[in-house]
C-alpha cells in the first residue's frame, strides 16, 4: 500500500491504543457483537464484526478506545495483537482530487480577511485533507437529522443538521469545511455553486463511533440591506427531512485547526452560526474532560453573541457547561429588558480573564461570526491589552506568526 495514491476510497477503522489501554476488560464485556478480543499483550477489535455504534466508548476509563483510523486496508486483528502503538492516520498516500475550487479559494480569502489572510495552522493540530470531493465527484450525504436550534416563532430560524456519510471516507477536523451543493440552477441556466459550512461536530463524529458530521445553517430571508430574500442553499437544507440525500465537496481548510497538546487554552469569540467551529471545538475537549482524560486541554473561554435568548444557537446546551470546564459569556443586543450588549462588551466585562489568557503563550484565539463583529472585537482587544500593558497590533502580529490567531469572518 506504501506509496500508492488513494482518493476518497478510505475506510473508517475502530481501533484500541496499546499504548493507553490498561487491559481492564470493559470493553470486551461491553461490546454486543463481541467484536473485541485479546491475548496476552493487546485488546483487538475486529472490523468485520465491529457496527461502530460505540457501546464500548463510555465505559472505558482511559479514552484507549476512542480511537479511529482511515484505512484503505482494514487492519487484521493478529495485526493489531503485534502493535506497540497506533499506526498513523493511514499508512498511504491520500491526495486531494486536484486544486480548491476557485469559489471556495474567493469565499475563504474574503473569511479569513481579518485574519490578514490564510494563517499558520496551530504547531499541535492534526493534519487536516482537503477536497476530496469536488463537484464533479462529490460525496453523497444522507440526513439523519434536522432539527431546529431557535425557538418557534423567533425570527431567526437556524437548524441544527446532521449528515451520515455511510462508507465513504469523510476524514475532517474541527474547525474545517465543507461545500454543499444545492440542486437545480440559477436564473441563467447554470448549476448553483458551492456554499460553505463550517463542521460543528468533533472529528470522530457527531455521535462518538458514527462517519457522520453536523452543521449549523441559518435560514436567509434578507439580504445586507434588509430586503427580502430567499437563500438557495439555506432553504433546501433547512427544509430536508430525515432521509434526503446531499452532495458534499470537501472538506476545506488548513490553518482555521485547533491544538491538539494539553495545555493549550482557547479563546473562542462567535455570533450567531459562527458558533459551529466553536461547538466543534468544546465538544472534542468536553468528551475527553468528562473521560477525566490528562490531555483534555488548558482553559476555554467562550463569548458568543445574538439578539435574544431564543436567537441564541445551542443556548440550552451551553448552560449546561460546568464553570471548571469553560468559561462561557453570552451577549444579547435586543433581549427584552436588558441594555444592549455585544461580545465586544462582555470582553471588556471581563478584561482581566481575557487579558491573563493573552499573555499566556498556550493561548489561541478563534474569530466566527457576521464580518460587522470584527471592529468590534478588535477595539475591545486593544483596549484590554492598552489597559495591561500589552500592545494589541505588536500582539496580533505575533499570535498570527505563530499559528494562534485565526478569524473567520462572512457576509
Amino acid at each position: 500500500m506504501e506509496g500508492s495514491t488513494v482518493t476518497a476510497e478510505l475506510m473508517r477503522q475502530h481501533l484500541i491504543d496499546p499504548e493507553v489501554c490498561i487491559r481492564c476488560n470493559t470493553c470486551e464485556e461491553v461490546c454486543p457483537e463481541k467484536a473485541i478480543t485479546h491475548n496476552d499483550v493487546n485488546y483487538a477489535i475486529d472490523f468485520a464484526k465491529c457496527t461502530m455504534k460505540g457501546d464500548c466508548l463510555p465505559p472505558c476509563p482511559t479514552g484507549a478506545i476512542d480511537s479511529f483510523r482511515k484505512v484503505a486496508r482494514a487492519w487484521t486483528v493478529e495485526e493489531q495483537f503485534g502493535w506497540d502503538s497506533l499506526p498513523p492516520d493511514s499508512e498511504i498516500v491520500l491526495e486531494s482530487a486536484g486544486p480548491v475550487p476557485e469559489d471556495v479559494e474567493k469565499i475563504t480569502g474574503v473569511a479569513t480577511e481579518g485574519a490578514g489572510g490564510a494563517t499558520l495552522p496551530p504547531w499541535s493540530a492534526a493534519h487536516p485533507y482537503i477536497n476530496l470531493y469536488t463537484p464533479d465527484h462529490p460525496a453523497e450525504a444522507t440526513v439523519v437529522g434536522n432539527m431546529r436550534l431557535t425557538a418557534e416563532g423567533a425570527s431567526t430560524d437556524i437548524h441544527h443538521i446532521v449528515l451520515d456519510f455511510g462508507n465513504a471516507a469523510f476524514p475532517y477536523l474541527e474547525g474545517q469545511s465543507i461545500g454543499i451543493l444545492p440542486p437545480g440552477t440559477d436564473a441563467k441556466g447554470r448549476p448553483h455553486h458551492v456554499r460553505l459550512y463550517s463542521v460543528a461536530s468533533p472529528r470522530e463524529g457527531e455521535r462518538p463511533g458514527y462517519n457522520n458530521l453536523a452543521i449549523t445553517v441559518k435560514r436567509i430571508a434578507e439580504d445586507n440591506d434588509g430586503n427580502p430574500v430567499t437563500g438557495v442553499a439555506s432553504s433546501y437544507l433547512c427544509d430536508l427531512d430525515k432521509g434526503d440525500t446531499v452532495r458534499v465537496t470537501g472538506p476545506f481548510g488548513t490553518s482555521y485547526l485547533m491544538p491538539n497538546h494539553a495545555g493549550a487554552n482557547l479563546l473562542m469569540i462567535c455570533t450567531g452560526t459562527g458558533s459551529a467551529p466553536m461547538r466543534a471545538m468544546t465538544e472534542r475537549r468536553r468528551r475527553k474532560w468528562a473521560r477525566g482524560a490528562a490531555e483534555a486541554g488548558g482553559s476555554m473561554a467562550l463569548f458568543f453573541g445574538a439578539r435574544t435568548k431564543d436567537e441564541l444557537p445551542y443556548f440550552g446546551p451551553l448552560q449546561k457547561l460546568p464553570d471548571a470546564f469553560i468559561d462561557v459569556q453570552l451577549a444579547f443586543s435586543r433581549e427584552p429588558g436588558q441594555d444592549k450588549e455585544y461580545v465586544q462588551d462582555r470582553m471588556r466585562a471581563r478584561a482581566d480573564a481575557v487579558a491573563r489568557l493573552l499573555k499566556d503563550d498556550n493561548t489561541f484565539v478563534y474569530i466566527c461570526g457576521h464580518k460587522r463583529m470584527e471592529d468590534g472585537v478588535s477595539a475591545a482587544f486593544e483596549d484590554i491589552c492598552r489597559a495591561n500593558g500589552l500592545d494589541w497590533k505588536e500582539l496580533r502580529d505575533q499570535l498570527r506568526r505563530t499559528g494562534r490567531y485565526h478569524v473567520e469572518t462572512y457576509y
